[in-house]
């Protein structure tokens, strides 16, 4: 089944039979239904455009300090991590952060597949060996995260939304779980202000549908400030 089928099924109330009377009146709703849609979305990439040209400025000074203290605990190593990931309609796309394991992390996933945290579809470790003395504050405090800055500001992802998915990991989604890709991605979402690393990847699946039937403006903004509160004390992070 194709993400367009998966989108319209997810959409789809089912065929209804409507007389010539009452065409015009169910018409009306559906027409500002649509409108509604478009103008959350158009104000949702104002806001992303905004706010992260607003933290890639106002953070390059901890980026630069960042940098340094990446290089200077591996100098070989890049400061930058990039990794394709599935984004909305599943479209690949490159995913930024700064680099917090060793240089052949992914080499050695493989060999820790069978130590994985995390039920379902993603690999997890709360003490994950290949984790680098400063990845482990970047990780903690998620600052590992905000060069998806840029991902937001080109984008590929948005302020709020599902995280994006490893092209491993949807390989393995039933349809059901596909469902989570209809949005375009997000730096933070309900599953992470909701237990984050504490909870299953099946519940992770339905904290992102009730995101994507609930989203707007209003909780969008209430999920970004609730991410601050949580990341202050990231207990859930690892």
């Amino acid at each position: 089944m194709s993400l367009r089928e998966l989108q319209e099924d997810y959409e789809y109330l089912g065929p209804q039979k409507i007389s010539q009377k009452s065409y015009y009146t169910a018409a009306a709703p559906r027409s500002q239904e649509r409108k509604s849609a478009a103008s959350y979305l158009f104000v949702k990439r104002m806001l992303d455009i905004m706010l992260s040209l607003m933290g890639l400025f106002f953070l390059t000074p901890l980026f630069i300090i960042i940098a340094t203290w990446i290089k200077l605990e591996d100098p070989k190593g890049a400061v930058f991590f990039k990794q394709n990931r599935v984004g909305k309609d599943e479209i690949l796309f490159p995913m930024y952060k700064f680099r917090s394991m060793v240089s052949n992390a992914e080499e050695l996933k493989q060999q820790l597949m069978s130590q994985n945290e995390v039920e379902g579809a993603m690999f997890k470790m709360k003490n994950d060996p290949r984790v680098t003395r400063v990845g482990r504050l970047l990780r903690k405090t998620s600052i590992d995260e905000l060069p998806q800055l840029w991902n937001v500001l080109v984008g590929d992802m948005s302020l709020v939304g599902p995280r994006p998915a490893l092209p491993s990991e949807v390989s393995e989604y039933t349809p059901y779980e596909k469902k989570r890709l209809a949005v375009t991605p997000g730096c933070t979402g309900l599953w992470q202000v909701s237990g984050r690393s504490n909870l299953s990847f099946e519940q992770m699946v339905e904290l992102d549908l009730t995101y994507i039937r609930k989203r707007s403006i209003f909780y969008d903004l209430k999920i970004i400030l609730k991410t601050v509160s949580v990341l202050l004390g990231s207990k859930d992070a690892f």
